[in-house]
């Protein structure tokens, strides 16, 4: 009713042409509409659905148990409340390459700019947790192949991840983000770069766009976004950044309200009710609902 009013490909259109401006683009990572709301009121460029996010949400660890319905539905909810772009982690894609290929149909369909789809095996783990098996070069290759086949709309952007610097080395890692982008990838993300001259070496050694990923406690340091720019890196994702200040926030209240049987001391630290309905347009749907029910039904003689 009151969404976004741009289309799902005018926003796969921005989100091309922001990757080509030279400009790196920030996308800070949203588990709930409303925060994805909030990115775009703080003027972010677009918005990152983490799977990691998505099954902390749930109560689970993020080695995999989420399911295709369960992500891409809550991604077209998180995506369609602004006119920003979103991204959407996809794992390993939900099983082989035709089950990858139905993924991006889905996605597509879903009103989604982009995913990106990791080349560890199942169970997979967190990108930054040690002893990550992954899938062989060639079959992860054929997954792309497939899941590239499936875009209908050329700017749908089709990230390939590639976990290999953990447990093949940089060499290896380069070459399988070569061999994923031969076989149809638009854009690479080397996960858990262990430092700056990581990162350096492996863009110089890609053509395509490339992102980062600037996640707390990982393996890699936390570079600003100028920092990654001036390295050549088009797209920067904070995936769990707000996850992790929400939670801290969400326990030192509840600490607060156990110890003194109530909240008077955390007001100050609150999202107001004039910034909720501000965020969440309650004026604006008041006014339509009273421009649509504003007649009289008249009565038949």
């Amino acid at each position: 009713m009151l969404f976004a009013t741009k289309t799902a490909a005018e926003k796969r259109a921005d989100f091309r042409a922001g990757l080509n401006s030279g400009k790196i683009l920030k996308f800070p990572g949203a588990h709930a509409p409303l925060v994805s709301m909030e990115i775009e009121r703080q003027g972010f460029d677009g918005i990152y659905i983490s799977g990691a996010a998505l099954s902390s949400d749930l109560g689970l660890p993020d080695i995999g148990l989420t399911t295709l319905s369960e992500v891409t539905q809550r991604g077209r909810q998180i995506a369609r409340v602004t006119s920003l772009p979103a991204i959407i982690d996809i794992d390993t894609g939900f099983g082989e390459p035709m089950s990858a290929a139905r993924t991006i149909i889905e996605l597509e369909e879903l009103g989604i700019a982009g995913c990106h789809l990791e080349d560890q095996e199942n169970p997979k783990r967190c990108g930054h947790l040690d002893n990550k098996s992954l899938v062989g070069r060639d079959e992860m290759a054929r997954k792309i192949m497939a899941a590239a086949d499936a875009k209908t709309d050329p700017n749908f952007i089709l990230f390939a991840r590639t976990d290999a610097r953990a447990s093949e080395g940089m060499e290896a890692a380069i070459d399988r983000a070569k061999a994923y982008v031969d076989a149809g990838a638009d854009a690479i993300f080397p996960e858990a770069m262990e430092g700056e001259k990581e990162f350096e070496t492996f863009r110089k050694a890609i053509d395509v766009p490339m992102m980062a990923n600037m996640t707390e406690f990982g393996k890699s340091p936390l570079l600003s976004a100028p920092e990654l720019e001036n390295l050549g890196y088009n797209l920067v994702i904070y995936p769990m950044t707000t996850v992790r200040l929400a939670m801290g926030a969400v326990r030192d209240g509840l600490a607060e309200i156990a110890e003194t049987g109530t909240q008077r001391n955390l007001t100050d630290k609150m999202h107001t009710r004039k910034e909720l309905y501000e965020l969440i347009r309650y004026q604006d749907y008041n006014n339509y609902d009273q421009s649509v029910f504003n007649f009289k039904v008249r009565e038949e003689g």
